[in-house]
């Protein structure tokens, strides 16, 4: 198995979510990560999706994405060729006699404070995959009490973007004209 992260561009509307992970799900792929945002374009959304299969079968996803009416553009990003990121935020017990370290460990991974209570900070912190593991595994000894992580977003280096590509014109509706 090996890790791939698409990036597919779709038309903002409802419904598309549903019907990309109804199509992974039918081919009993399981969606490691998902996000999905607005883009630069009002009319289109972008969905990250983290997906770990063999080579062959995800090429057949792909086709099948591309004939969703929904999809304008999947690309497949290089871990080389793209920087990606995670979100995540933890609530970890701080006493007074811990809290020093606590707030140490998060200013090594460069990791902001976000709320502070008598016995808890909460921390987030943003990073790829490796790096947020790393921070998780020194942080969880002081008693990690609430955990919520983000999908992984990414996006190719430089100065070209998915957009470029040929995408196919959306379909704006028109107003009805005045009567």
């Amino acid at each position: 198995m090996s890790t791939h992260t698409l990036s597919v561009l779709v038309e903002n509307k409802p419904g598309v979510l549903a019907r990309i992970a109804g199509l992974f799900s039918r081919r009993g792929f399981n969606i490691d990560s998902l996000a999905v945002g607005p883009t630069e374009h009002e009319e289109i959304s972008r969905m990250t999706i983290v997906v770990n299969v063999e080579s062959s079968p995800l090429e057949q996803v792909t086709k099948q994405l591309n004939k969703l009416v929904e999809v304008i553009k999947i690309v497949e990003l290089d871990p080389e060729a793209s920087v990606n990121r995670e979100l995540v935020m933890v609530k970890v017990s701080a006493t007074a006699e811990t809290r020093g370290q606590v707030l140490d460990t998060a200013q090594i991974f460069r990791a902001t404070v976000i709320d502070v209570a008598p016995d808890a900070v909460t921390v987030q912190m943003i990073g790829n995959a490796g790096k947020i593991a790393d921070f998780m595994r020194v942080i969880e000894p002081f008693g990690v009490r609430e955990l919520v992580q983000s999908g992984q977003v990414a996006i190719g280096r430089g100065s070209r973007s998915i957009s470029e590509r040929t995408l196919r014109p959306v379909a704006v509706p028109t107003p009805p004209a005045a009567g």
